[in-house]
């Protein structure tokens, strides 16, 4: 391992490590895909980030017909994937996303709302393919106070 994989592979670590023991631990929100995109699985975790709060998710897959590459849009919206409401955060100045070498793909974004106000209303996510693909949403999760991580 040459030394500026040995620096990368530490920075990692490090940082990691930094979020594992953070006093604000983070949230994991399951997403459950939608009819349009059935057997497929998705995960979002969001974390404290200064005054904002950052999402980070990974999905398995889209529904068939999808453009490539991969653009998605996400929403944080008031109400829950049952009930939904309106939309309160439109987190789409990106929406690119990366294939993972495991079958799949992954992006983040970030919300101007900070963490706790999220956790303490009763919001959900929502992922939609981009209009040229029939702007289909593809998965929701509701985001709930008792999924914090340890």
């Amino acid at each position: 391992m040459t030394l500026r994989h040995s620096l990368a592979a530490l920075m990692v670590t490090a940082s990691l490590f930094g979020c594992a023991t953070s006093s604000d631990p983070g949230v994991s929100v399951p997403l459950v895909a939608t009819r349009q995109n059935t057997g497929q699985i998705g995960n979002v975790t969001l974390a404290s980030w200064d005054k904002q709060t950052g999402l980070s998710f990974f999905i398995s897959g889209a529904p068939s017909g999808v453009s490539l590459p991969l653009r998605l849009y996400t929403f944080i919206n008031k109400g829950s994937c049952q009930q939904p409401g309106p939309v309160a955060y439109a987190m789409n100045d990106q929406v690119n996303t990366e294939p993972q070498p495991v079958r799949g793909w992954s992006f983040s974004r970030s919300a101007p709302v900070e963490l706790p106000v999220l956790l303490s209303g009763e919001y959900s996510i929502l992922v939609r393919t981009a209009p040229d693909s029939g702007s289909v949403d593809i998965f929701c999760g509701d985001i709930k106070q008792g999924s914090s991580m340890k």
